[in-house]
């Protein structure tokens, strides 16, 4: 099993997923969770497509953090 990092951002009427680890593997939807939901099938799609094109997957690098700012 791989894990890669996806961000999701708030759009003008929607939200829009991307992985920083994926270049150019993308989705959008209504509501954060459809993003989401959209983006773990794309994720599948360009995994198999770095397959049948005999690519390597990539290695997640990505990390996220939140950091608490005063003030």
């Amino acid at each position: 099993m791989r894990r890669f990092l996806i961000m999701i951002e708030k759009a003008n009427a929607n939200y829009s997923a991307y992985s920083p680890d994926l270049p150019g593997c993308v989705a959008t939807g209504k509501t954060k969770d459809q993003a989401a939901k959209k983006m773990h099938g794309e994720i599948e799609l360009h995994i198999q497509g770095l397959n049948e094109d005999h690519l390597p997957i990539p290695k997640a690098h990505a990390v996220a953090e939140y950091i608490a700012i005063t003030g």
